[in-house]
């Protein structure tokens, strides 16, 4: 099980504050003096309130990488809220168990940034759950951002959240984005008005430093890069259907075609 809470277990410059052995770590205090609040189109510290849905069968990179940048703000809270009606882990895809922090009832009603994580059967399921919807809904209408990666571009959809909007989505469904009469775009962050998106999985790390560049300002989104040492490398040019070898192609295209067929199936369901 993994915790990653509203507390400090990310939190900003801990590295930092731990080398110049300063117990508890004041992440602001080392920030300033190092030299960081002097750097232009940096905002040191806020209290941006930001929730991130939970629920069974959620991919977990696509939580995970945007969390690690979201946790790196200084003075933020971010809750991990799930859809079940319990704080008991939830457990993603491929196992992998994350603790939520509170349960769709207990979310901030204000939010800086709702933000809503892919997957394949579950998110299906999400798409089903009018509970779910109604409250995303609501609590999108005082969002400052409305937000997703890979797959759970099609919950915001399915949430009436994405029409007339840009929009991405894992490359297996984006073209479903069209269902919500939004425009699909094949880029790996779109912005349109408040709604972000991020495409497939990895496209999260990605999305987390364009909301903190958005919240916080490029060089603080630059500074959390370099905290993070995110300069990819892939050992493959395989990121793509277009870079992927054809045949590859072709078999993960089949491969995903029910998921694809289901989604779509309930993108369209009234």
């Amino acid at each position: 099980m993994l915790a990653l809470g509203a507390g400090a277990a990310l939190a900003p410059y801990l590295t930092l504050g731990a080398a110049l052995a300063e117990p508890p770590p004041d992440h602001a205090a080392a920030a300033e003096r190092a030299g960081l609040g002097r750097i232009e189109d940096f905002k040191l510290s806020g209290n941006e309130v930001i929730a991130m849905l939970v629920y069974p069968g959620f991919t977990a990179l696509d939580l995970v990488g945007p969390h690690y940048m979201f946790a790196s703000m200084i003075g933020a809270s971010v809750h991990l809220v799930t859809t079940t009606a319990s704080k008991a882990p939830v457990e993603s895809d491929l196992g992998l168990a994350i603790a939520p922090t509170m349960t769709l009832d207990q979310c901030p009603k204000e939010l800086d940034v709702l933000f809503v994580p892919g997957g394949t059967f579950g998110t299906i399921a999400v798409m089903k759950d009018q509970k779910v919807l109604d409250v995303l809904r609501g609590l999108a209408a005082k969002s400052r951002f409305v937000t997703s990666v890979c797959t759970g571009s099609l919950i915001l959809g399915r949430a009436g959240l994405l029409k007339g909007r840009r929009a991405t989505s894992h490359w297996v469904t984006r073209d479903i984005l069209r269902e919500f009469g939004a425009t699909p775009v094949d880029a790996r962050v779109v912005s349109d008005g408040n709604v972000t998106t991020g495409a497939g999985v990895s496209a999260g790390m990605d999305f987390g430093l364009a909301l903190l560049a958005a919240l916080r300002g490029e060089n603080y989104a630059r500074a959390i890069q370099l905290q993070a040492e995110y300069a990819p490398q892939p050992p493959f040019e395989s990121g793509t259907p277009d870079t992927a070898p054809g045949n590859v192609t072709a078999a993960m295209t089949s491969l995903f075609k029910r998921f694809a067929d289901a989604a779509r199936e309930a993108a369209r369901s009234g």
